[in-house]
């Protein structure tokens, strides 16, 4: 019997999906949708659609939006830039303490925000280990800047990309670069030309992952850059004091800008989601 007939006699092969879900599955499911999407789903409700042009034209709002996608854009270069070549080390090179390194790259995205702008204050602030000398030498000081919010985000950002690259590397066939290596290209050229067209889809994934990352966070930038409108009031920043000022419409407005962005950037990496099936 060949294969073919051992497959025809098996039957066609079962679509995932078709099958029966057993109630015990079903329900606790049905539970957690229900726990993630109503909350998001209160906030479309209890918007106020009818001064939302108000809310959205206001100088605070339009100052912390610009501000925001400024900074997350300047640290998702920087993350590029840094996390790239971080993320090929990682991936191609063997070396001593490598699983260390790794674990390391990926303490922030476990390590809470609030606890990262200290690390980042004791590091970069005017007392620490580095922003003491930058501070000496190039009369140059981080925190409470516009800097330090490029500073703090792309912190908090920047495993995301380099998680992403590294696995997408791990992908890639090597033996294209073996191919080029053997036609005389040298390693730069073979990164440049080859090895980067392969991984183009992760790099753009990671950096759009960094990018919206980096437009929603608070912990890191209000403990490092503070919360100065103009300057380090980034949205989510402005979210939290137009909540403690007691204006909820506003709050929702601010929230629903940053959910609008969030839901548009997981549509864009539908098909270059790690997970997706």
């Amino acid at each position: 019997m060949t294969l073919t007939d051992e497959r025809d006699a098996a039957g066609p092969p079962r679509r995932r999906g078709t099958q029966r879900v057993p109630v015990p599955l079903l329900l606790p499911a049905v539970a957690g949708l229900a726990f993630l999407v109503l909350p998001l789903a209160g906030l479309v409700i209890r918007a106020p659609w009818g001064s939302m042009w108000q809310q959205l034209t206001a100088p605070g709002a339009l100052t912390a939006l610009r501000l925001s996608l400024e900074t997350a854009t300047i640290a998702t270069v920087a993350c590029l830039l840094f996390g790239v070549p971080l993320a090929w080390l990682l991936a191609r090179v063997e070396f001593p303490g490598r699983r260390l390194v790794r674990a390391l790259v990926t303490v922030p995205l476990v390590l809470p925000p609030v606890v990262g702008g200290v690390a980042l204050l004791l590091v970069f602030g005017r007392k620490g280990l580095l922003g003491s000398w930058m501070d000496s030498t190039f009369g140059v000081t981080l925190p409470f800047t516009t800097t330090g919010v490029v500073v703090a985000e792309a912190f908090v950002a920047m495993p995301f990309l380099v998680i992403a690259v590294e696995g997408a590397l791990r992908g890639a066939d090597t033996r294209y670069e073996e191919a080029a290596a053997t036609l005389g290209a040298g390693r730069w050229t073979a990164f440049t030309h080859v090895t980067l067209p392969l991984v183009a889809p992760g790099v753009a994934a990671g950096g759009v992952l960094c990018w919206a990352r980096a437009l929603g966070e608070f912990g890191a930038t209000i403990t490092f850059a503070g919360n100065y409108p103009g300057i380090t009031q980034t949205m989510p920043l402005a979210v939290y004091q137009t909540m403690e000022g007691g204006d909820l419409d506003g709050a929702v407005v601010l929230s629903l800008i940053l959910l609008a962005v969030s839901v548009t950037i997981l549509a864009a990496l539908r098909d270059k989601w790690i997970t997706s099936g």
